[in-house]
């Protein structure tokens, strides 16, 4: 693998083509992957490793399911994609705006950020303001006007923002503390005339699987609603998988917006936002706001879709991997700290609640930089980071929950 990275760093910047694979934050080289198997990963030199990164949560029911697999060379065969709308699409919308019925109407495209990026403009053209209001540790891809203090991707390379984003954009941007009320209250009092939208993970995945408040997510929602502001729920790694639906399912509570990703595509590239229909129906054809994309609704791509979310509301197995999940996480000592919202977790080696990524010193990433080391030469792959958050798929047998107990407990 060594000789393939020094080939990859002559041509491709950093060696990858995303930031996270390139293992800096864990003082080592990254691993190139040849195929998966259910819940298993296999490096170019044949190791093998359970896996709990699962694609960064966008593996539900294992590498190479059989019949999302089968439902993708079905469609393979019929064309890679046409430029013209297809069954597909129309099938993988209804059974998305049944399952979560704050979205009235869906637009898919090609990523989550695109997902976010189309939802701000939408945003901003429905109320005519511009500011936006996000929070601390939140990531919502790689949006201009969003890259600031945005969770694993940029902490983990200690980079605060990025360059090349005009000082304009980020001016619109209003960034305050998760889970705190009165900071929220006080700057939408403020700037409320201004502030075209509020977005917010409803669990924080990016810095530690961190939920936010019920108390913290009704005031989003009385606060929007009485300004005339758009909530906007970014379950772009909780649509899906937390239940058949969004995290505001569980909930009860209705954002104006929800951008989605990951599980919807079953591993293939995918996003979509979609929300209240008098605000959707502003989307060009019908209104000025422009949103499209060459390989939007991609059939490959729905079909692995509809295939996933099929079996999911066929087998609902949410509970069955908290339970799996939870049972993982006895083999974990006082010397971390665990953050579970079903089958997502992250382990932190710290003695502070990390609500903000500021509180997490050098020495606690020294720690899990070895950590990740020891669960690598024991063949189990968590993601490079200790912000990120890691998976339960269903394909993770008893076995495999078992080895990483043990590993676990043993390393720590």
């Amino acid at each position: 693998m060594k000789d393939l990275y020094q080939k990859a760093l002559q041509y491709i910047p950093g060696g990858v083509n995303s930031p996270a694979r390139a293992f800096r934050a864990v003082k080592q080289k990254p691993i190139f992957i040849e195929k998966g198997e259910e819940s298993y990963l296999f490096d170019r030199e044949g190791k093998k490793y359970i896996d709990y990164c699962l694609s960064f949560g966008a593996i539900i029911l294992g590498h190479s399911e059989k019949r999302v697999c089968k439902a993708i060379k079905d469609a393979i065969d019929k064309g890679c994609g046409f430029g013209l709308s297809t069954e597909n699409e129309v099938v993988l919308s209804q059974i998305i705006c049944k399952a979560i019925p704050s979205i009235e109407k869906i637009r898919l495209v090609n990523s989550g950020a695109e997902a976010v990026m189309s939802t701000i403009r939408l945003s901003r053209g429905w109320t005519k303001r511009d500011k936006i209001i996000k929070f601390e540790g939140g990531y919502h891809g790689c949006v201009d006007s969003l890259l600031v203090s945005c969770g694993s991707s940029l902490t983990t390379l200690g980079i605060p923002t990025s360059s090349g984003i005009p000082e304009d954009f980020l001016k619109t941007t209003i960034v305050l503390p998760y889970n705190d009320i009165h900071s929220f209250r006080a700057i939408i009092e403020k700037y409320y005339s201004e502030i075209a939208a509020v977005i917010i993970e409803p669990v924080a995945g990016n810095m530690g699987v961190i939920p936010a408040s019920l108390e913290f997510l009704k005031v989003l929602r009385e606060e929007t609603e009485k300004y005339k502001i758009l909530l906007i729920f970014d379950e772009i790694i909780t649509g899906f998988r937390l239940c058949f639906g969004g995290f505001q399912n569980i909930i009860g509570i209705k954002p104006d917006f929800t951008c989605l990703g990951k599980i919807i595509g079953g591993g293939l590239p995918i996003g979509a936002y979609g929300g209240r229909k008098e605000i959707m129906d502003c989307l060009a054809p019908d209104g000025t706001c422009f949103s499209a994309g060459t390989f939007s609704g991609n059939p490959i791509v729905t079909s692995a879709g509809i295939s996933v979310l099929s079996i999911l509301k066929k087998e609902d197995p949410y509970q069955e991997l908290t339970e799996k999940t939870k049972y993982l996480l006895e083999s974990c000592n006082k010397s971390v700290k665990i953050n579970q919202v079903g089958s997502m977790f992250t382990l932190f080696f710290t003695e502070k609640d990390v609500f903000s990524l500021a509180s997490a010193k050098s020495s606690d990433c020294e720690r899990f930089a070895n950590f990740f080391k020891c669960l690598l030469k024991e063949g189990i792959y968590f993601p490079p980071s200790q912000f990120e958050a890691c998976f339960l798929s269903t394909s993770h047998s008893n076995k495999d929950i078992e080895k990483t107990k043990k590993a676990i407990k043993q390393i720590l």
